[in-house]
């Protein structure tokens, strides 16, 4: 207390809405900030764990799927959905996400306010907006598809959706007013995504310099986005048109726009690669002194113990491993990309992925969306609307898959399909390895959870079973091998869906009343 400045009233650390839109410098530390309230979410008792975009998204993506396995307890809440309204999981995925949406909309009202001058052009103040809304849309969309059902049941159906935050909330009625905010419909939640979507593709540039291609939000980020929103939607023809302004109509398949372009390797956008590379369209930067921590940085999460002297606890679920898409001499099964532990090494043995290797200092951005999914998106949009086997949606699959599946005799070939859909199930198949330790695997089971032709038998599939005590001798290859499985969920169970926290239910009657059903 001694040593305070009693007359300095404004901290170093914040600055107040009044003052924090004078200054072109000051404003980039505002829209700076919405980034980092996407990255350095808290946890219970105010520990950063990398939520929600840090890192949990891609930890509980993963573990809502069954395509990783749970080698620990630590991650059971969702796993073996056995959430609640309490449950720290859902709660401060909810409130940070909100937390990140509200710096958004603080920061949009704070530039309508700015002076434009030669320093600061009109042009400046509306990429800065624009970024804001691209980290909007994103976190919208992240919220729906884990608080909502799927566009494909009941888009139109009364407070189906999230509620979609555009007003800042800065105390007073703000406040007031946030506290009456209900749900939108799936419908409306995801026409607000594509125009916050639209403006940012407007406003914000085409690309970047440095490590700030990847982390700052750019004009291929947000096609980019929409695709995979366009997807949700199953509008077929809107993937098509939106892929069509980064994607060539022949490979290599280079970007006019950001020149993406797929690495070489199948790991190329990852390790020492993660901040430089052609492939990764749109990250969340974490460095060396901030990061999600060890109980919640993926480096820690997903590596294996012996190998790579991470905690051991997330690994590739035998499921998956054994599937026949995914061939022995697949390259994301090599030793390069994978890292193996036998029991005693990491308590249960299995099979790591190497996508994280940096346990010591977490440097490892997280990802949200790479090239690769964009042409998968773009393949399965051209296969679903075709009325044979479409050549161009089979080139962008084999794009994506050859450079892992180096023999000919797995490779792909028109004579491999007797129709479309043969191909499209080829190409969601391609997915799951592609995107394996991404947290893709949920959104995937969610959009899908009510297609006609590629439903799973459960709207959450049977996984391995936590109660195995070793992995190791599971992963052979065969898809008829069997194990101890957990029960999946029907659709129609109402885990199917988060529940919205007690906290928000508490303090907003009207979302008290629109709490998803079941809990």
């Amino acid at each position: 207390m001694a040593s305070c400045d009693v007359n300095n009233l404004e901290p170093q650390t914040a600055l107040s809405e009044t003052t924090a839109f004078q200054t072109p410098d000051r404003i980039a530390l505002a829209v700076a900030g919405v980034y980092d309230g996407g990255q350095s979410g808290f946890y219970a008792g105010n520990v950063v764990r990398g939520y929600a975009f840090g890192a949990a998204h891609l930890e509980q993506g993963d573990m809502r799927g069954e395509d990783m396995a749970l080698a620990a307890t630590f991650y059971a809440v969702t796993y073996q959905n056995n959430y609640d309204p309490t449950q720290p999981n859902n709660v401060y995925y909810w409130q940070n996400a909100y937390a990140m949406i509200n710096r958004a909309n603080v920061v949009i009202a704070g530039l309508k306010t700015a002076t434009v001058s030669a320093s600061l052009t009109q042009a400046q103040l509306d990429a800065y907006e624009a970024e804001c809304r691209f980290l909007r849309a994103m976190a919208h969309h992240y919220l729906v598809v884990n608080f909502a059902r799927p566009f494909s049941d009941n888009p139109t159906a009364a407070a189906g959706g999230v509620p979609y935050r555009t007003a800042a909330v800065t105390g007073g009625s703000t406040v007031d007013a946030a506290i009456q905010q209900g749900r939108n419909t799936v419908s409306e939640t995801y026409d607000k995504i594509i125009e916050d979507l639209n403006y940012a593709e407007e406003k914000l540039p085409d690309t970047r310099t440095g490590n700030l291609k990847i982390t700052r939000a750019t004009k291929g980020a947000a096609i980019a986005l929409k695709t995979r929103v366009r997807l949700h939607q199953n509008n077929w023809a809107e993937v098509i048109r939106e892929a069509n302004k980064l994607v060539p109509t022949s490979a290599p398949f280079t970007s006019s726009v950001g020149s993406y372009a797929l690495t070489s390797s199948p790991l190329g956008a990852f390790g020492s690669a993660n901040k430089s590379n052609s492939e990764s369209i749109f990250s969340v930067e974490n460095n060396d002194v901030d990061n999600a921590g060890t109980n919640g940085a993926p480096a820690s999460m997903y590596s294996a113990v012996s190998a790579n002297n991470g905690r051991g606890i997330i690994l590739i679920s035998p499921i998956l491993w054994n599937q026949s898409f995914f061939p022995s001499t697949d390259l994301r099964k090599s030793s390069t990309a994978i890292a193996s532990d036998t029991p005693g090494s990491a308590g249960k043995g299995g099979n790591f992925t190497r996508k994280y290797p940096d346990v010591t200092t977490k440097t490892e951005n997280a990802p949200i969306i790479r090239y690769a999914e964009v042409l998968l998106n773009l393949a399965e949009a051209l296969s679903r609307t075709s009325t044979g086997v479409d050549t161009r949606a089979l080139a962008l699959l084999s794009a994506v898959r050859n450079r892992s599946v180096t023999d000919a005799a797995n490779q792909y070939t028109t004579a491999s399909f007797a129709t479309n859909k043969n191909l499209t199930r080829a190409i969601i198949n391609e997915r799951r390895p592609e995107f394996l330790a991404e947290g893709l695997r949920w959104l995937d089971i969610h959009r899908l959870a009510q297609d006609a032709d590629f439903k799973q038998a459960d709207g959450i599939p049977a996984k391995a079973d936590i109660a195995i005590t070793n992995f190791a001798p599971l992963y052979t290859n065969n898809p008829a091998t069997t194990f101890r499985l957990q029960a999946g969920i029907p659709y129609s169970d109402f885990r199917f869906l988060w529940p919205i926290p007690t906290e928000e239910i508490a303090n907003n009657p009207v979302l008290a009343k629109q709490q998803n059903p079941g809990y």
